[in-house]
């Protein structure tokens, strides 16, 4: 019974103490921050899972942003 009441109010503490997870950023026109391309930059080497900011990219894509117009799932 005891246990239980342990596992209950180490729950309890968990959930109190979480970190807050911060909101995200939505891109704007105008905001995306893009790749350079520089012979002369160095190659990160990278164990496990990082975030990369300011990489040497060669060809990022179509960046653009696209509203969405209705929502489906009905007919």
């Amino acid at each position: 019974m005891w246990q239980l009441v342990i596992f209950v109010a180490l729950t309890v503490l968990s959930y109190v103490l979480r970190p807050k997870p911060q909101a995200p950023v939505t891109p704007q026109p105008g905001n995306v921050e893009g790749t350079t391309v520089d012979s002369s930059s160095p190659v990160p080497v990278l164990f496990g899972t990082r975030l990369l900011t300011k990489t040497n990219c060669v060809w990022y894509g179509d960046v653009g942003t696209t509203p969405i117009i209705s929502c489906g799932g009905g007919k």
